[in-house]
């Protein structure tokens, strides 16, 4: 568990960062959770992302697309919303969730990051 709380600690320092999290889009759940605000329940929010990443999957599938998610864009009005599934064979049904402030945060370095910490987290 101390990997994921480092994983998580680090996607908060990625300036604008509003909150970050660990879910298994499988079942919804969050595994490990950083950040958030009064308004916004991270929970709740990636666990509704769980719908989109597993949308996309069925697309590919559909599709016979021999290719993966690197990760997906959510733009919203003033913030981004970054879903990157892990790909390695540890972390297989799990995606690494952030919310960053779009004034605040610079998308490709967030991305950069993302990935970084992503290739970096063993479970």
């Amino acid at each position: 568990m101390g990997n994921l709380d480092v994983a998580l600690k680090s996607a908060m320092s990625i300036d604008g960062a509003i909150g970050a999290a660990l879910v298994d889009y499988t079942s919804g759940m969050t595994l490990g959770v950083a950040g958030g605000t009064g308004e916004i329940d991270l929970t709740v929010a990636a666990a509704g992302n769980t719908d989109v990443v597993r949308a996309k999957l069925r697309t590919i599938e559909m599709l016979k697309l021999d290719d993966e998610i690197e990760d997906i864009l959510i733009t919203l009005g003033s913030q981004y919303h970054l879903i990157r599934p892990l790909s390695n064979r540890t972390g297989k049904g799990l995606f690494l969730y952030l919310m960053v402030s779009k004034s605040r945060a610079n998308l490709a370095m967030a991305r950069h990051q993302l990935r970084a910490i992503e290739e970096s987290l063993e479970l």
